[in-house]
Parts: structure tokens; C-alpha cells; sequence
């Protein structure tokens, strides 16, 4: 069959998507970004494209043609620089109706999310329900899948957060410690959506979960041993201390990060994850056997052990570059001074002022997602470029007491651990 995958870059489309490449299906996934998915599967075919753009049905007419199946894996948390929900998950999918029902009329294999409880009305799952009920009534022939918490070889959103609360120093520092998680393999998701374009399915609103009810912190206990870390006592918070770290996630959302502390993942832990208890349900592999199956290696540790101090990094060097562009203008005659031996008092203020701004815009961009990458480059472009200004035209610099180009090599460093770190899948 042809597969069309909305989705297909991100944690659980590109392990669906080698599920059916190794059924025998023809596959083609659809991404924001498919450059780096198109070296890793090759045995795919990628097309670039943007669901928040497609939201009318001659977006679509193109991209269906001759697909015999679509499974939707695409999704986001929260509305942000970088997300539109309502775009992506319900007027696109609505578009995505329209269009398959002039064409050849795919199964449509939509994975979901229990749309009920505390965060039923949030945006996140509003948009879901919205998208799965006009499914339902589009007279398309159709499956919905609802996975709970899925784990899986990598990580990315709650299960990378799952893996830098296990890797915490001492002690396992919880909000909602004890909010009930049912989780899966992303095998499991797999195999569902394999089940279903082979129709054998029994249903078409299925759960998908493990036979086992576990806490928030019996599964980050679960993923300390996996990581081979010593055990640790939980320590809960109360659930307010989480409100400024909540706040400024949410912040960086709108700045295009995407934080899994952002208030959308609060809400729906603060009542736990499990499925609906009332349809379907399909048995899935628990937690310590999705775990194993996958031991952790070094790589991983060093994920988890990042993972939280990666927002710290950007944060510290935005800080840095923003008042090293400040501070100067607080005495910009003073700061001038140092290229007056080379030119004249005009041209060294201008100079000075040039610097300053640079790096102020520097400070800045970097705290704005699709700009970090540019950001961080021309941080390391300026710092080398200051280096051998000053080395050059004022080298005693270098043994200042206060250090004014030597601590220029552990920005330099720092600013090379965010580039290594700033992809996000």
C-alpha cells in the first residue's frame, strides 16, 4: 500500500513510519524539516511541508494523490512562536477530510489522546476532540488510536523530561509524584497502526496502554535504574513551586521552545494520564519491559543529565552577551578610550557603540528559537573576532588582572555545548 505519515520526522512517527517501510508498504512522510530524516531513511520518501499552512482542501490534492492510507502522527503541546494548534490539529485535519473524501477516500489512522478531564478544554486537547469527532462524522473510513504516556529507544517532550527528573543529583524533586501514568512501548503505537492498515482491528476508538496503573514517581524511580543510577529518595513539591518554572516555559513557548514544563503538561499531570477505561483497549508492553528491551547507554546519561541544564545554557548566554553590550554604554567614554591610540574619538565611539549593539542583538536572538542557531554562530564569529582585535591591537589584555580576554574562552566553550545540544529531535 501507499502510506502517507503526517508527522514523520517527530518520536512516534519515525518509528511507525520503519514499522511499515519493513511491512512492505510504500511510505512517504510529511515534515517541517525532513533534511536529516531523509539521510537517516532512506527507504522513505520525504516531502516538506508545513500542516499549519495546509488548512484548506487544495493544500492537500497533491499530497493525497494515489495514498491508500494516512496516519496522522503530527501534534503539538501548546500554542507558540513555533505551534498553532488550532491550524495544525484541527483545521488541517478538516482540510485533510475534505480533500480525501474527492479523492480516493484513505483509511485515515489518526493517533489521538484521551480528550476528557481537567485538560479536556485546553487547547491541546480541544483541538484533538475537535479533529477526532469530524472524523468520526466524515463518513471516511477511519481509526482512531488514543497511547497513553509512550516510552520508547529516544525521547522527546514528557519521556525526555521522565529521564532528566531520574538523572536529578540526590534526590528526585516531583510535582504531582503521585498522579497515576499508564504508559506503552512506541512499539506498541507501531504495531497498532500496522494492525489497522492490515485490518485487524476490532474497533475504530481504541485505547492503547499498559495493564498497569504506575505513579509519576514509580516510573522516574523505574527510569533512574534504567540510566544505572544509584536510588533516591522522592522529594514532592507542592504543586505552586512549580508555578514560576511553569511561567517561564511558557514564556520560552512563545519564543518558539518547547518546553515539556510548559502549563498544558502541568494541567494534564496534575490528574495523571490514563486512558478512558470505557472503550477499546488494546494491552500494551509496561514500562520496565519497554525499558529493557532498550538498555541505556552512556549517550543517555549524558541526555539526561543535559536535558535541564540545556535551557540554563541558552538562558546564561543570553545574559552574558546582553550586559557585555549594557555595561559598556554605562560608560561609553571611558570604554571608547581603549581604541584612541588607533583612531579618531568619532570613529572609536562608533565603534564602541557598534560592538555594543551586536552583542545585544546576540543576547536577544538567542533566546528566540528559529533564530538560536544563527545566533550562537555569530556569537562564536564576534568572540573570535574580539579575541584577535585585542590580541592585536592591545595584547596586554591578556594577563589583566580581571581577566578581560581569558574569560572570553569559557563563553567560547559554552556557547559550543548549546550548538551541540540545540537540536531538539
Amino acid at each position: 500500500m501507499n502510506i502517507l505519515i503526517l508527522g514523520a520526522t517527530g518520536f512516534i512517527g519515525s518509528v511507525v513510519a520503519a514499522r511499515l517501510v519493513a511491512d512492505g508498504h510504500v511510505v512517504t512522510g510529511l515534515g517541517r524539516n525532513p533534511v536529516r530524516a531523509r539521510l537517516k531513511q532512506r527507504a522513505i520518501e520525504w516531502r516538506r511541508a508545513d500542516l499549519s499552512r495546509m488548512t484548506k482542501p487544495a493544500d492537500w490534492d497533491d499530497i493525497l494523490k494515489d495514498q491508500h492510507v494516512v496516519v496522522n502522527c503530527a501534534g503539538a503541546l501548546q500554542d507558540g512562536l513555533s505551534d498553532d494548534l488550532a491550524a495544525t490539529q484541527a483545521e488541517a485535519m478538516l482540510a485533510l477530510y475534505a480533500a480525501a473524501k474527492c479523492s480516493s477516500r484513505p483509511l485515515i489512522v489518526q493517533i489521538s489522546a484521551g480528550t476528557a478531564g481537567a485538560a479536556g478544554d485546553l487547547p491541546f486537547l480541544a483541538t484533538k476532540r475537535r479533529a477526532d469527532e469530524a472524523l468520526a462524522a466524515s463518513g471516511l473510513p477511519y481509526l482512531i488510536l488514543r497511547p497513553a504516556l509512550v516510552l520508547g529507544r529516544n525521547a522527546h517532550g514528557g519521556s525526555a523530561l521522565l529521564r532528566a527528573l531520574a538523572a536529578f543529583p540526590l534526590v528526585l524533586p516531583l510535582i504531582h509524584a503521585e498522579s497515576p501514568v499508564e504508559t506503552l512501548s512506541v512499539d506498541d503505537v507501531a504495531e497498532a497502526v500496522s494492525r489497522a492498515v492490515s485490518g485487524g482491528l476490532p474497533s475504530k476508538d481504541i485505547d492503547l496502554a499498559a495493564n498497569e496503573v504506575l505513579t509519576l514517581a514509580d516510573l522516574v524511580r523505574l527510569h533512574r535504574q534504567w540510566l544505572g543510577l544509584p536510588p533516591a529518595r522522592v522529594f514532592s513539591l507542592a504543586p505552586w513551586l512549580a508555578r514560576p518554572v511553569t511561567w517561564f516555559a511558557d514564556l520560552s513557548g512563545l519564543l518558539g521552545w518547547r518546553s515539556p514544563l510548559r502549563s498544558t503538561a502541568m494541567t494534564v499531570m496534575s490528574e495523571g494520564v490514563q486512558s478512558s477505561k470505557s472503550g477499546s483497549r488494546l494491552a500494551a508492553t509496561s514500562a520496565a519491559a519497554a525499558l529493557s528491551a532498550n538498555p541505556s547507554g552512556v549517550q543517555d546519561l549524558w541526555f539526561a543529565r543535559l536535558y535541564l541544564l540545556k535551557p540554563l545554557v541558552i538562558s546564561g548566554l543570553s545574559v552574558f552577551w546582553l550586559l557585555s553590550g549594557l555595561i559598556p554604554l554605562l560608560a561609553l567614554e571611558k570604554t571608547s578610550a581603549h581604541f584612541l591610540p588607533f583612531m579618531p574619538e568619532a570613529s572609536a565611539t562608533a565603534l564602541t557603540l557598534a560592538t555594543c549593539l551586536t552583542d545585544v542583538v546576540l543576547g536577544a536572538a538567542v533566546l528566540v528559537r528559529p533564530l538560536a542557531k544563527r545566533a550562537l554562530l555569530g556569537m562564536l564569529a564576534v568572540s573570535l573576532a574580539y579575541l584577535a582585535g585585542a590580541s592585536l591591537l592591545e595584547p596586554a589584555l591578556w594577563l589583566d588582572p580581571l581577566g578581560v580576554l581569558v574569560k572570553v574562552l569559557p563563553s567560547i566553550l559554552l556557547t559550543l555545548v548549546a550548538l551541540a545540544t540545540l537540536d531538539e529531535r
